[in-house]
């Protein structure tokens, strides 16, 4: 697909970039039956294919209008697209450019900006988070089912490892799962003090980026990432084995630390060390022996969720159900295709409707085979199924957890 750049995005880096990336379109429509919200609304500009052409006018006339800007917010990101494209057609570093563009060339309303800013404020701040979500599970008696069921019940926290083993791998809390499930990365820290490595937080570590960076304000995005490599240098340098995440979502985002900040010269080697050694905390588990964990697998029957940051970002799409059956549990069969659950950061609180028909979808899938509970790997996608799921949903490190 040629794009002819209007004088105001020519020789930009952002318009260069989003020539070359578009060029890689050869409009053949693989895409549009593997994109979740083409499927659900029929609609071709609210297919990749579609959004490329949308952004592909955008680069050339340098205008850009309400209704444009209303299907570039209505893709979630997911990038079932980019696995499912043959000439590797890289979608989603497209859109988050033709987003950053899309909020010069057609503002927001007021009210939308200002909801969009308290978003990127509370969620990129885990004390914040934290406090937000401690008033509304001390409300949650007294809400509404519909306002209740998005709120998690308060985790009671179990105990740490008190000893350190020679191996260290730093840890990336997380911003909604350090305040919503705690117990994911103290789950993780158990598990893998077992297998004798410790895990080791940075302190003034924080947001991995993600939600800045996917809601379009890039600087403060990329401002999160040079403060967290700031914050995991000294251990880098001290040997760190690996930087592990236990949120598929913010993994996604790290692997990406080396892309995006390559022109930053006081930053570029340094992101690019920090992509080398991210690791999902399922890739560390592959390499060890799970026989050591003894872990209790008679917990019922498992629907494996893969998130679509595992499937696509991280391209592991089988790797949560390798890890889950090399521990010894009974995986439920699911025949149908997984696609987006609805999640997708802030989607299912910008797009609830969609979101929503996008659960409904999912949840029968792993349901079909009557599973007993619902393993994932992303806080995302945990909270948003569990809000309607008939059987627990938890973060799959806390079934190797149990012995």
């Amino acid at each position: 697909m040629h794009v002819e750049l209007h004088p105001r995005f020519s020789q930009t880096p952002e318009g260069e970039a989003a020539k070359s990336l578009t060029a890689a379109c050869v409009h053949c429509g693989f895409c549009l039956t593997t994109c979740p919200t083409y499927l659900d609304k029929r609609d071709e500009r609210d297919s990749p294919r579609g959004r490329i052409y949308l952004i592909k006018n955008l680069l050339e006339t340098g205008e850009a209008t309400a209704q444009t800007r209303l299907h570039l917010d209505r893709c979630l990101t997911c990038r079932n697209c980019e696995t499912a494209c043959p000439s590797g057609m890289q979608y989603g570093e497209l859109l988050d450019i033709g987003r950053g563009l899309m909020e010069q060339e057609a503002p927001r309303p007021i009210p939308s900006r200002g909801f969009r800013w308290a978003l990127r404020f509370v969620l990129s701040r885990p004390r914040l988070i934290a406090m937000v979500l401690g008033l509304g599970q001390s409300l949650r008696p007294v809400l509404p089912r519909f306002l209740s069921q998005k709120i998690p019940a308060r985790q009671v926290p179990k105990p740490l490892p008190g000893q350190e083993h020679p191996r260290k791998m730093l840890v990336l809390e997380g911003c909604v799962q350090g305040a919503a499930t705690p117990n994911t990365n103290a789950a993780a820290r158990r598990v893998l003090d077992r297998l004798g490595i410790t895990l080791v937080s940075a302190p003034s570590a924080g947001c991995c980026g993600a939600v800045n960076y996917h809601l379009a304000a890039h600087a403060e995005g990329l401002d999160n990432m040079r403060r967290n490599i700031d914050a995991w240098w000294p251990y880098i340098e001290m040997g760190a084995e690996a930087i592990v995440s236990s949120a598929t979502g913010c993994g996604a985002m790290l692997v990406d630390y080396g892309r995006l900040l390559a022109d930053d010269p006081a930053y570029a080697e340094k992101a690019r060390r920090v992509t080398l050694l991210t690791r999902d905390l399922a890739q560390i588990l592959e390499n060890e022996d799970l026989q050591q964990l003894a872990v209790n697998t008679r917990v019922g029957k498992v629907a494996v969720h893969p998130p679509c940051t595992m499937q696509h970002a991280l391209q592991q799409p089988t790797l949560l159900d390798t890890v889950l059956r090399r521990a010894g549990f009974d995986i439920a069969t699911v025949t149908e295709k997984l696609l987006c659950c609805g999640s997708a950061g802030t989607y299912s609180i910008l797009q609830p409707d969609t979101s929503e028909r996008l659960r409904e979808t999912m949840l029968r899938t792993l349901g079909s085979d009557k599973p007993d509970l619902i393993a994932t790997a992303n806080i995302g996608c945990q909270l948003h199924l569990q809000a309607a799921s008939g059987v627990p949903v938890v973060h799959w490190i806390e079934l190797l957890d149990s012995h």
